[in-house]
C-alpha cells in the first residue's frame, strides 16, 4: 500500500469534507441531468415503448419536438411495397381544452391537455408494450381515456370520473405511470375516440409520423436503409434508437435546459474546487512535519508534489463511489415519489471524469503549502 493511500485511510476524518464535496457536485449534475433526461423520456413514452421498429418522419424534420410532423397520406401504401414490413400505422394526437365534471363540493379544473392515439388492438404497432390487457380492453371503450398517475390531481379526476374534451365526454378508465409530460397533461386515448376529439376534420389527407414493425427487428438498420432508397426525397427512416435520441437532443438543446444544466455543471465544479482544495491544504498543513521528515530524509520536493497528487487521486475515487452511492439512494427516492430519473451510461462516465479532474486540480492548488515543509522547522 502507497504512503498516499495508507495516509488516506489512517486520517479519512481530516479528509472526508472532500470527499463529501465531490460526491454532492457529482450527484447534483448527474440528477439534474437525469431528471430531465427521465422528463423527456416519458413525454415520448407513447413511442418509445411503443412496438414500432422504424419511424418515418419529413425528410426536413429532426425530430418530434417544436415540428410540425405531416405526411402525404400516400406515403403509408409506398412503405408496405418493401417485403420486411408487416405493420404500418400513423401516429396521431388531439389537443384541446380540459373540464372535469366536480362534485357538488369539488372544483372545476381546466387544463390544456394533448391526447395521443393507439389501437387497443392485441400487439399494435402503436400500443406500448407495457399497457396491461385490462387497461387496452378499457381503452377499447368509446370516450374512454387513460391518465398518468401524477397528473390525476392537476385535472381534478379519478379512475371512473368523467370529464370533457373540446365539449366532448370522456371517461377516466385506466391509470398510466411514467407517462408524466414536461408541457401540458398527456392523455392516450383509442384512435377512434381522438378523431372525434379533434376540433376539426382532416381534409387534407395528410397523416402523422408513420410507426412501422418489420419482421425481424434485428435487421431495422438494412431495412431503414432500403426505404430511405426508394424514398426519393419524400421521407426519412429512422431506427427506434435514432428516433428517441433525436428527441432528446431537441429537448436538451433548448436555450432553458442547456442554460441550466451549464450553470449548475460550473457551479458544482467551482464549489467542489473550492471545498477540495481547501479540505487539501488544511490537511496537508496538519501534517507538514512529516512531509517536512521526508524531505530530511532525501525525499525530493517532486516526489512529495507525486505525493499530494496520489492522495488526491484517491480522495476522487472516494468521493465518485459516494456520488455513486448518493445518487443511487435519490433514485429511489425518485422512484418513491412518482419522478422519472434516468441515469445513461455514458453521461455517468463523463461526471466521473469530471470529479476526479476536480480532485487532481484541487490537489494541485493545495501544493503550495508542501513550501512550509522545511527539514529545519523539525529543530523548532
Amino acid at each position: 500500500m502507497s504512503l498516499a493511500l495508507s495516509t488516506l485511510i489512517y486520517e479519512w476524518r481530516r479528509y472526508m469534507a472532500a470527499v463529501v464535496a465531490l460526491a454532492f457536485s457529482g450527484m447534483m449534475v448527474l440528477v439534474m441531468l437525469g431528471l430531465f433526461t427521465g422528463i423527456i423520456h416519458s413525454d415520448f413514452a407513447t413511442t418509445e415503448r411503443s412496438r414500432a421498429d422504424l419511424f418515418i418522419l419529413p425528410v426536413k424534420v429532426a425530430s418530434m419536438v417544436n415540428s410540425n410532423v405531416n405526411l402525404p397520406a400516400r406515403i403509408q401504401p409506398q412503405i408496405f411495397l418493401n417485403p420486411h414490413v408487416i405493420e404500418v400505422r400513423s401516429l396521431e394526437e388531439a389537443f384541446g381544452s380540459w373540464v372535469n365534471a366536480p362534485g357538488p363540493n369539488g372544483k372545476q379544473t381546466q387544463k390544456f391537455v394533448n391526447v395521443w392515439a393507439v389501437d387497443p388492438l392485441p400487439n399494435a404497432v402503436t400500443l406500448p408494450v407495457d399497457y396491461t390487457e385490462e387497461q387496452r380492453i378499457a381503452l377499447m371503450e368509446p370516450g374512454a381515456v387513460a391518465v398518468d398517475a401524477s397528473n390525476l390531481a392537476a385535472l381534478g379526476v379519478k379512475l371512473g370520473d368523467k370529464a370533457s374534451i373540446n365539449g366532448h365526454a370522456v371517461w377516466v378508465r385506466a391509470i398510466l405511470h411514467n407517462y408524466q409530460s414536461i408541457e401540458q397533461p398527456a392523455l392516450t386515448a383509442s384512435r377512434d375516440t381522438v378523431r372525434r376529439l379533434s376540433r376539426g376534420a382532416n381534409t387534407s389527407g395528410d397523416t402523422g409520423p408513420l410507426m412501422i414493425r418489420i419482421d425481424n427487428p434485428a435487421s431495422a438498420e438494412a431495412v431503414r436503409d432500403q426505404l430511405n432508397a426508394s424514398a426519393h426525397g419524400t421521407f426519412r427512416a429512422w431506427t427506434r434508437a435514432e428516433f428517441n435520441r433525436a428527441n432528446e437532443d431537441a429537448v436538451m438543446s433548448q436555450q432553458i435546459v442547456g442554460v441550466m444544466l451549464v450553470f449548475l455543471t460550473i457551479m458544482s465544479v467551482l464549489i467542489g474546487v473550492g471545498i477540495t482544495s481547501q479540505t487539501l491544504r488544511g490537511a496537508i498543513l496538519s501534517n507538514i512535519r512529516e512531509f517536512a521528515s521526508l524531505r530530511a530524509l532525501g525525499i525530493s520536493m517532486m516526489s512529495l508534489r507525486w505525493i499530494v497528487v496520489e492522495m488526491s487521486f484517491w480522495a476522487g475515487v472516494a468521493g465518485i463511489g459516494a456520488a455513486g452511492l448518493i445518487t443511487w439512494a435519490a433514485c429511489l427516492a425518485a422512484a418513491g415519489a412518482g419522478l422519472p430519473l434516468f441515469i445513461r451510461p455514458q453521461p455517468a462516465l463523463l461526471i466521473c471524469l469530471m470529479l476526479m479532474a476536480i480532485a487532481i486540480a484541487s490537489g494541485a492548488l493545495a501544493m503550495g503549502v508542501l513550501k512550509h515543509s522545511q527539514p529545519a522547522d523539525l529543530l523548532r
